[in-house]
């Protein structure tokens, strides 16, 4: 995924499901400038990681 998709799929309101290795994720906030996203499993809010939005996948 590119940093711009990523951006427009945290701002949707409509929820639009994402992963990164194989887990359903939330995308707190995205730096297109390093092309990085914070994210966390949408089961458990409190693991949130930095993860490159390349290895996001829009399902």
């Amino acid at each position: 995924m590119e940093a711009q998709r990523a951006q427009e799929i945290m701002n949707s309101p409509k929820m639009i499901t994402v992963t990164h290795n194989g887990t359903s994720v939330y995308i707190e906030h995205v730096d297109q400038q390093q092309g990085t996203a914070t994210v966390h499993p949408l089961d458990n809010p409190d693991e949130k990681q930095n993860v490159s939005v390349s290895s996001l996948q829009e399902r």
